[in-house]
């Protein structure tokens, strides 16, 4: 009998969790037979089929007998193709192949039936998890993932194109460097500018006040008045992404298999779903968890178009999310959360033929109709949403000003020593932003003066705001004044009250 060990790793949602491959050969048997058990997936199990054939077509010969593959921790599902790598490393291990100790080694990647190695997704968790617990620890992946490894520090890292390359590595006839180090530069945004919207001045300082607390917003409008491309323009006078954020957004687009060629996410995203998305693609789940749209815009933007058009239960289903900043997705043989913390963006018509409080078209719809459009907004819903614009038809002579608007490099200054002011004001805690906060603590960091509780108070009657909605008020005049490097006083108020719906 031969015996080898090899280790590896799985992955449930961005936790990484150790396997051992155990390959035991029965020389005895009399059919050539791979058996992998251990609790693996439908995509485990076809690798025997991978690796029989990457090995034979490396031009090294299987072994005669029955070879069984154990993946243990027995009782833990493993999924993915980066199991084959391990598997094929153990074949070669327990026929002599390969001489060298691999008690230190982890591997993982895809094989090709020709033995190459392809790239895998969930690469980056796997090995930030790696270099916080294990040291003198070697790591070997495909090559396709070596930019992807570069960004992480303290592992020793190798990379391989084929199997031939990777024996000859372990065997000492090939030598190879460790992936270098590569400190990724950060800062740079590009894509549409504020300056290309004309008018809606109102409309652009309520996303400046939006992007410097993280406020959610809500823009309405007729059709063709701007607010696809107001809301396009959002991402350009956010703050950078720090290290941290850049490395967060990563993973999560490196478990969902979207990094493609990028070693790290450098922008802020994007995400702007249709509104015929089904809630499983806006929160995450699938037999695997994967991360829905909410996380993929983690530290970024979730763009809403057409907001009453989505599902009732997408729509409820971001209320949770909104609060917590994470999505726990559970399903019956894995539970995965994701961080789930975004800007949400959300656009729709005042009703149904998009022409209600127009002054120059004639709305179609019945007062019922207009009624029942706007109620697929929640009223819990509404009340996690900071600020609320109505935007304006363009009349045609700001359509035909030359004159030229503010940059967005102008407004994302003032954005980012906003932000400043508050990184600064919540210091050594788990909070990013004024719209993070909780009751408790705005009570701390906005006092009123008379004047500004009078006003609170007169408005709270006549608008018939909630105390969560109040508190939003309160968050977004701490932005206001954050932007004027100020204490919060009556105008911030007044201008914060202006950003709630009115009807």
């Amino acid at each position: 009998m031969r015996y080898s060990r090899v280790r590896t790793v799985t992955t449930v949602g961005l936790k990484v969790l150790d396997v051992l491959v155990e390959l035991d050969i029965d020389s005895r048997a009399i059919i050539q037979e791979m058996d992998i058990v251990g609790l693996g997936d439908t995509v485990i199990k076809e690798s025997k089929k991978r690796v029989k054939s990457a090995v034979k077509n490396s031009g090294i010969e299987l072994p005669n007998g029955r070879i069984t593959v154990n993946l243990a921790p027995s009782d833990v599902k493993k999924e993915g193709s980066y199991l084959d790598l391990p598997i094929a490393v153990g074949l070669l291990k327990a026929t002599s192949k390969i001489n060298a100790d691999l008690s230190d080694f982890v591997f993982f990647g895809e094989l090709g039936l020709d033995g190459s190695l392809r790239r895998v997704r969930g690469v980056l968790p796997i090995l930030l998890s790696l270099s916080r617990r294990a040291k003198g620890m070697k790591i070997v992946l495909p090559a396709p993932n070596r930019q992807e490894a570069s960004i992480v520090e303290n592992l020793t890292i190798f990379t391989a194109d084929n199997l031939n390359d990777l024996v000859g590595f372990l065997n000492g006839y090939i030598e190879k460097e460790p992936v270098v180090y590569s400190q990724p530069e950060l800062g740079s945004v590009n894509g549409p500018d504020m300056s290309e919207i004309k008018g809606q001045e109102f409309a652009k300082r309520a996303s400046e006040v939006a992007a410097a607390g993280g406020h959610n917003i809500s823009l309405r409008g007729s059709p063709g008045c701007g607010k696809t491309m107001l809301a396009r323009r959002i991402p350009s006078i956010l703050p950078p992404l720090t290290m941290e954020e850049a490395i967060e957004t990563t993973m999560i687009y490196s478990v969902a298999g979207l990094l493609g060629e990028k070693g790290l996410i450098m922008e802020r995203p994007f995400r702007s779903p249709h509104h015929t998305a089904s809630t499983t693609s806006i929160v995450g789940g699938g037999n695997d968890a994967r991360p829905g749209e909410i996380s993929l815009a983690h530290n970024g933007v979730l763009f809403m178009d057409e907001f009453p058009e989505f599902r009732r239960d997408v729509i409820e289903a971001l209320r949770q999310p909104l609060e917590d900043g994470v999505i726990t997705v559970a399903r019956a043989k894995l539970t995965a959360t994701y961080p789930a913390r975004f800007m949400m963006v959300a656009a729709q018509n005042p009703c149904p033929c998009g022409w209600y409080g127009d002054k120059t078209r004639e709305c179609t719809c019945s007062w019922y109709d207009i009624q029942r459009y706007n109620r697929k907004i929640s009223g819990p819903m509404e009340d996690r949403i900071d600020i609320f614009v109505d935007m304006p038809r363009l009349d045609f002579d700001k359509y035909m000003e030359n004159s030229t608007a503010e940059s967005s490099d102008e407004i994302r200054k003032r954005v980012i020593a906003a932000r400043k002011r508050q990184s600064k004001r919540f210091d050594g805690m788990s909070i990013f932003s004024n719209s993070q906060l909780g009751h408790a603590l705005l009570k701390e960091y906005v006092p009123l003066d008379a004047a500004s509780r009078s006003l609170l108070s007169a408005a709270m009657d006549k608008m018939k705001l909630t105390a969560r909605a109040i508190d939003r008020v309160l968050k977004v005049a701490l932005t206001i004044a954050d932007l004027e490097e100020s204490k919060v006083e009556a105008r911030h108020i007044a201008e914060a009250l202006q950003y709630r719906r009115k009807t």
